[in-house]
């Protein structure tokens, strides 16, 4: 036995002059902590991909959106008061036809202008009132078809739409009236008045209400 053997140990751990025993370690335990490791790494990034998704799909915490990257709005989530506002003030009830009068005034050179259109517009529902020329600051200026001139306010807002219906392409004016009466001065590029057909289904498509936004969209 050499004299570097130590007490007790003998057999295969007997060292023989400058030669010592190698201890390897396990190589069992190595593949236990890689794969603790890597199960570690991979329960990491699932939860990380799990917050991201549910991140987009909740469209964050912040409600009045970004372009960093908070949930904007869509356009048609507006609520209804911001609606009205942008509307300029209440939305008024849109009237018959023959629920105002209409004054149809002629700007124009033709003679018998206004009592005919004022004629037809009697046919189709409408309650005429004067007929004649157009005031001085209008007459013979007016190089539209037509113009529609009403009282400020919602309530003449929606008379003049409903009178917009009869001729397209008419310009629109408001003055210091406060009847709820309407004008609709003719001008030099006016005919006719919308086909009647045409004019109906303007006029019914103005009063169908706006579809309400769908209740699965996120606003």
């Amino acid at each position: 036995m050499s004299m570097l053997t130590p007490p007790g140990m003998g057999g295969q751990y007997r060292i023989k002059g400058d030669r010592y025993p190698r201890m390897r370690r396990s190589r069992g335990r190595g593949k236990i902590i890689s794969a603790a490791v890597a199960a570690v790494v991979a329960l990491a990034v699932l939860g990380w991909g799990t917050l991201q998704l549910i991140d987009v799909f909740s469209g964050g915490d912040d409600d009045t959106g970004s372009a960093a990257g908070g949930r904007v709005r869509p356009a048609d989530c507006a609520t209804p008061s911001a609606s009205a506002a942008q509307a300029g003030g209440r939305t008024a009830k849109l009237p018959a036809p023959g629920a105002f009068k209409v004054n149809v005034l002629n700007a124009t050179t033709r003679g018998g202008l206004a009592q005919s259109t004022a004629d037809a517009l009697k046919k189709r529902g409408f309650k005429i009132g004067k007929v004649g020329n157009a005031p001085r600051g209008l007459d013979k200026k007016v190089k539209a078809s037509g113009v529609l001139v009403g009282a400020p306010g919602g309530d003449a807002t929606a008379r003049l739409k409903v009178l917009g219906t009869q001729l397209a392409g008419a310009d629109t004016k408001r003055d210091a009236r406060r009847a709820n009466d309407v004008d609709l001065v003719l001008g030099d590029d006016f005919t006719k008045l919308t086909k009647k057909s045409a004019a109906a289904k303007a006029l019914a498509h103005l009063r169908k209400p706006a579809p309400a936004p769908s209740p699965d969209r996120a606003c």
